[in-house]
């Protein structure tokens, strides 16, 4: 539990010398490593050893958005008709 008392230090601190609230902080390292996941997971994606629903899964994002985060990345990928 010592850790757990560090890591809240630590925020605190950071939340105290950025003007920033506590929350703000977590939603910064969320971010953070939410995008840290994506862009290992889009490494994969190039490569072809992953597959959208497995990068879906692991990311706990609909596939739509994963599409919109391959747009906004400028990837190329497959599109689909509906028709």
């Amino acid at each position: 539990m010592s850790s757990l008392k560090d890591i809240k230090s630590e925020i605190e601190k950071y939340a105290k010398d950025s003007n920033l609230t506590e929350l703000q902080v977590i939603e910064k390292l969320e971010k953070h490593y939410f995008n840290k996941k994506v862009n290992d997971n889009l490494k994969l994606y190039k490569k072809g050893q992953k597959k959208v629903s497995d990068i879906t899964k692991d990311l706990k994002i609909s596939p739509r958005k994963f599409y919109g985060i391959l747009k906004t990345k400028n990837i190329e990928h497959k599109k689909y008709n509906k028709e």
